[in-house]
């Protein structure tokens, strides 16, 4: 069923940020809201771009080129942001269509970024993503591997926006949202930090974070795959 007043959402979400910001002594401005609008059609989408929200995040790159196009072109300033992993072969695609990647997290994935981003002239920011709790079963650049792997994404001149990390479900996130933080710090990309969901996002934004990316508080359950 479709949220009959998905603004309402918007609004508490806003000025729940506005809160933690104010908490944590920084501006609500300092930090972007992306709604999660994956399996979400473009009818529930409609609402939330007519109260003024202008950023988006999309899992799947086919995903958001079936239903973005006609979105954008009424709405130009829309900013989409690919919070899902990436495979290499989708690279051109997802240079064409995002303003912001969320997952570079191996170097043949920088290879096949670099390549897309000088083919079409664009240059997309992207946020390295940390295997933050070293969980087998997701995506991530190791903390070990860390290092070197952006060593590797500034030579291909990748342009960094800075860290990003989805911390272990079930357990206390504020650790891993302080670690992430200190990593960015240690390594030279601390102008971004993407951190933060609809259960934790006031968290990350005490402990730094510039982008949250909020789901389901917005537009309720996901839709079934």
């Amino acid at each position: 069923m479709i949220d009959p007043a998905p603004h309402t959402h918007l609004d508490s979400i806003r000025t729940r940020i506005a809160a933690a910001a104010r908490i944590a002594r920084r501006k609500p401005e300092d930090v972007t809201l992306i709604a999660i609008s994956k399996t979400h059609p473009a009818e529930t989408i409609a609402p939330l771009i007519a109260a003024g929200q202008r950023v988006f995040g999309e899992n799947r790159v086919q995903e958001a080129q079936a239903k973005w196009p006609e979105l954008i072109a009424n709405a130009p300033d829309i900013r989409l942001h690919l919070v899902g992993q990436l495979q290499s072969n989708k690279a051109d695609d997802a240079v064409a269509l995002f303003d912001c990647i969320h997952s570079l997290d191996r170097p043949s994935l920088v290879t096949a970024l670099a390549r897309a981003m000088d083919k079409t002239g664009r240059q997309v920011p992207c946020f390295v993503q940390v295997n933050i709790g070293d969980e087998p079963q997701k995506g991530g650049c190791t903390i070990a591997d860390l290092p070197v792997f952006i060593a590797q994404a500034r030579a291909a001149g990748i342009p960094l926006a800075g860290l990003m990390c989805v911390p272990p479900a079930g357990i206390e996130s504020a650790p891993f949202f302080a670690l992430l933080g200190k990593l960015a710090d240690d390594n030279g990309v601390a102008a971004g930090l993407s951190m933060g969901m609809s259960d934790d996002f006031e968290t990350a934004i005490m402990l730094g974070a510039t982008h949250v990316r909020v789901g389901s508080a917005l537009f309720g359950a996901r839709a079934p795959l």
